[in-house]
């Protein structure tokens, strides 16, 4: 197992997409600066999607603006089609996230495209944004099973992964969108991705919806994933999957991670501090988050 690994914060995006409260920009860059504070080098900052279906994204080019650039901070705006991006690299991110869909059903729903469409779109995304000068990474969604059509075949994924591979991303990641995956998966998807893709970058996106999450996130740290994605408090779900519930809280994540030895360079107080602050923000009794609510530990002298 390495001795350090990279955790991006999906709060700002995948954390409040799914939320019935709707934070303005001004709340939304107070979130994002508190986990910088944290920690947070990598952040999913916003999406450039359509405001009448997701709401909570709204105002995604003020919340960019709003958060200043600085060294060694890479803002990431997540996108679905060309329209997206077009948004997106009018704002000063530093990173373009683009979404292919590994199942029709899921793909139709979500961006309205079968999964070679996706795929397809998500090329032409990667190729305009390097031609712009930006970091470009993509995600492979509904990898471990689809919420419509069930469990995705690996080859599935894997071919996806190759064709998004030769268009020359920073990384790909593979997302367990509606938490059905489970470690045996994870292992499998690592070894053969590697034996594959040989040096791409590999990152894991986890969903907790049947309590899997940290699990499946150990295992991919243990077979050399390069990144895992966490959302403080662990807020999120999509909008397009019924019962989908939040991600892996960046919490819960780093108390296990850095417990066993693996740095992620995140202030795990401050993280802990963070959860009351948002639990007001969204207007919820408690967040889902089991570090966030437990006593400290080590106890205090």
């Amino acid at each position: 197992m390495r001795s350090q690994i990279e955790v991006v914060e999906v709060g700002p995006r995948d954390g409040l997409q799914n939320q019935d409260a709707i934070l303005p920009p001004a709340a939304r860059i107070a979130f994002v600066e508190r986990l910088i504070e944290a920690g947070a080098r990598r952040i999913e900052i916003a999406s450039f999607v359509n405001a009448a279906r997701v709401p909570q994204m709204a105002d995604s080019e003020a919340v960019v603006a709003g958060v200043r650039p600085r060294p060694g901070l890479v803002r990431i705006g997540l996108v679905l089609n060309r329209r997206g991006l077009d948004r997106a690299l009018a704002t000063g991110v530093e990173e373009i996230g683009m979404v292919a869909v590994a199942s029709d059903s899921f793909g139709l729903r979500n961006q309205k495209q079968t999964a070679d469409e996706s795929v397809k779109v998500a090329g032409e995304v990667i190729r305009a944004a390097k031609s712009a000068g930006r970091r470009v990474q993509v995600t492979i969604a509904v990898a471990f099973g689809c919420p419509f059509e069930g469990k995705v075949p690996e080859a599935r994924v894997l071919a996806m992964a190759a064709a998004l591979a030769a268009e020359g991303p920073l990384e790909i990641a593979l997302a367990d969108t509606v938490g059905v995956g489970v470690p045996a998966q994870v292992r499998s998807f690592c070894r053969a991705f590697k034996r594959e893709l040989g040096t791409v970058p590999l990152r894991f996106h986890f969903h907790n919806t049947r309590n899997t999450g940290l699990a499946n996130a150990f295992v991919a740290a243990d077979e050399g994933a390069d990144t895992l994605d966490a959302s403080v408090g662990g807020i999120g779900g999509c909008p397009f999957a019924p019962a989908a519930t939040g991600n892996i809280a960046t919490e819960d994540l780093v108390f296990m991670l850095e417990g066993s030895g693996i740095r992620t360079g995140y202030d795990l107080g401050a993280l802990v501090n963070l959860a009351p602050w948002l639990a007001e923000a969204l207007k919820l009794p408690v967040l889902p988050a089991m570090v966030s609510r437990a006593t400290p530990f080590p106890p205090a002298a």
